[in-house]
């Protein structure tokens, strides 16, 4: 495990990033009326994981199960599909269930983004087409067909199938809905992080203490923009935030270690829904000044995480699980730290 500080924590400095890159949002009131109109959307549980907290020495261990949202199996079914639903409401008529039948979202995915792109296309009657790289597991790619989403895979890598999806929607006019920005995109992602907010919002109405310590794991860094982002806005300077990142993918820590967006060099990893080497700007943007410390795990601390997880009734795969892994290899905690954790997707 790596830890680096933020140097931009509590200084009223921000990352350079260019100033039109708007900060994540905490306008959860909007992405919650708009969902709740969703007949599967409910709040998912926050796990008391007494026995956990026990053998970490810690006062308490709390996680938000993002396994059963919407049907949809993580958390990312907060984003996309609320950007659709916010089309299709912008739209109107009597029947939206067909409102954007002309339309085709298209976007790149590591898994779970397309089945939310999938999903909400499917509601409102549009058409999604979702790229995937090569190593994203053809599980991910059956489950999109069955959702009725065209696949394509491109390139060796998310920022190769990125491009790719970029390419499409200029090529056939297709709405682009990516869960990263940069700088000549970044309207819907901001909307999309939005839609994360829900989640946070929900742990407020849950959490019995608030919490010392928040672990959120990142890819492009959507989620934890987001929860970090809502989290000072309920609690302040209270919490420590640790964003948690692989070793092979260290967008987000490389990006405040240099002071500026970079793209992350190294290997395939497990963690494959984290495995993004580019961050998202939004994201960095606001981590740069809500997060405390950045913190990079490796392969075999995510793996040896998992029996302990399984054991627990916490089964995720090495990306759900990471911002757990992180505590579990043996980040330094006091006896009486409160501990918040997400589980942002079940087994691969």
């Amino acid at each position: 495990m790596k830890i680096f500080p933020n140097p931009y924590r509590n200084t009223g400095r921000a990352i350079d990033v260019p100033d039109f890159i708007p900060t994540p949002s905490v306008d959860f009131a909007r992405p919650t009326a708009l969902l709740s109109r969703c007949p599967v959307a409910k709040p998912t549980p926050l796990i008391d994981a007494t026995e956990l907290a026990k053998k970490l020495g810690i006062a308490s261990l709390h996680v938000k199960d993002e396994r059963t949202r919407m049907r949809l199996g993580s958390f990312k079914a907060l984003g996309a599909a609320y950007v659709i639903a916010t089309d299709a409401a912008a739209v109107g008529g009597d029947d939206l269930g067909n409102v954007l039948a002309d339309r085709t979202y298209v976007t790149a995915s590591a898994g779970n983004h397309g089945l939310s792109v999938a999903a909400g296309a499917r509601i409102f009657g549009a058409k999604a087409v979702i790229y995937l790289a090569k190593t994203v597991p053809e599980g991910f790619a059956d489950r999109l067909r069955g959702m009725g989403a065209e696949v394509k895979r491109a390139g060796d890598i998310y920022e190769e199938s990125v491009a790719a999806a970029v390419q499409a929607a200029k090529d056939q006019n297709w709405t682009l809905l990516s869960d990263t920005s940069w700088d000549e995109y970044y309207e819907p992602s901001h909307l999309l992080m939005e839609g994360y907010c829900v989640l946070m919002d929900e742990v407020f109405a849950q959490i019995p203490h608030e919490p010392t310590h928040i672990f959120l794991q990142a890819g492009v860094g959507g989620l934890a923009g987001a929860a970090a982002a809502m989290a000072r806005a309920k609690w302040a300077n209270a919490p420590q935030i640790i964003v948690v990142e692989p070793e092979f993918a260290p967008a987000l820590m490389a990006s405040i270690q240099a002071g500026h967006a970079v793209v992350a060099q190294g290997p395939v990893s497990d963690m494959g829904r984290l495995d993004c080497k580019e961050p998202s700007l939004i994201a960095l943007k606001g981590l740069s000044t809500d997060a405390d410390l950045f913190v990079t795990i490796s392969e075999e601390e995510a793996f040896a995480a998992m029996p302990f997880l399984e054991a627990q009734g916490m089964a995720a795969s090495t990306s759900g699980g990471a911002g757990l892994a992180a505590v579990l290899a043996g980040f330094d905690l006091p006896a009486d730290a409160h501990v918040l954790c997400i589980l942002s997707e079940g087994p691969s």
